[in-house]
């Protein structure tokens, strides 16, 4: 008899996302299972029960999803997944918690198209300002960013103690070199923007965090990308469907919600097919998610 594809997901908080539900059917599993108030500690008796149940050739046809809010605690969750196993009794394993670790993949991936495309150079030096940066999106953004040497700041519109506790824990746990920095007021967030290269907007849907007259005074802007898709845009100017659109005023590209929504999808879906068809288990974090948005956004060249 041939066994059915399980998706095993884990999550810290009160449900699953319907989103990753809804991307693991869509992926060819044919039951999945979402687990909910699951905390670090449970990660190794949940993955060892889930492991050992199958045999060693049903293995290949279990994966384990792990969801939630926190980035640093999903990536902890899946290291206590890949440290559970017992080869031959291993399955693959992905992290995405709030759908983070694709959607930042696909930002920065998108970036990095426009940049080269439309400027001729890439994040290497750069100076990049994540507004909305201590948030889940933002933060792993940040990581990756920084990752191609980019100089990051994470901003945040509450205050300079929170901006540098988000950039010096998430620097910490991701071996990379983040700045924090507090935007609460317009004259202190267009200070920001003057020097910046980049901008991402990763606030909360619906809500503005650069207006017209903020744009106009980032002068060196290149590339401004927004994953907001609830009016109003995050970035003015920059519409949803925006690839590469030019912004007026100066040499920036603007690059919408829904552009890098279509990449992050593709994103998604391409990791739970690939858990699925693997050969060999499979532990897919945010940089693996880097490299598939590097291999979509390359396919639109």
């Amino acid at each position: 008899m041939e066994r059915s594809y399980i998706l095993h997901m884990f999550t810290p908080g009160r449900q699953m996302s319907p989103f990753d539900i809804n991307m693991a059917v869509d992926a060819g599993y044919q039951v999945v299972v979402p687990y909910c108030g699951v905390g670090a500690g449970e990660i190794t008796g949940l993955t060892q029960d889930a492991i050992f149940s199958r045999g060693p050739k049903g293995v290949k046809a279990t994966g384990i999803f792990i969801g939630g809010r926190d980035v640093l605690l999903a990536a902890d969750m899946l290291e206590c997944a890949r440290k559970a196993m017992v080869p031959p009794f291993e399955v693959s394993v992905m992290a995405d918690p709030s759908g983070s670790y694709t959607t930042a993949a696909a930002l920065v991936a998108c970036v990095e198209r426009q940049l080269r495309q439309a400027h001729g150079t890439d994040f290497a030096a750069r100076r990049v300002l994540i507004l909305g940066g201590t948030g889940t999106v933002g933060r792993i953004a940040g990581v990756l960013a920084a990752g191609l040497g980019a100089s990051v700041t994470l901003a945040s519109h509450r205050d300079q103690a929170t901006a540098d506790a988000a950039a010096a824990e998430t620097g910490a746990r991701f071996g990379c070199t983040l700045q924090g920095l507090g935007l609460n007021t317009d004259e202190a967030r267009r200070a920001a923007l003057l020097q910046a290269d980049v901008v991402l907007a990763t606030a909360a849907a619906g809500v503005q965090v650069v207006s017209a007259d903020d744009r106009a005074v980032a002068a060196d802007l290149l590339v401004a990308a927004d994953v907001n898709a609830v009016p109003p845009e995050g970035i003015a100017g920059v519409g949803v469907m925006d690839d590469g659109k030019p912004l007026p005023g100066g040499r920036a590209v603007g690059i919408g919600a829904l552009a890098v929504g279509n990449v992050k999808y593709q994103v998604e879906h391409g990791l739970l097919l690939a858990m699925r068809n693997a050969d060999k288990p499979l532990y897919l974090g945010f940089r693996e998610a880097f490299d598939k948005a590097r291999e979509v956004v390359a396919q639109k060249a």
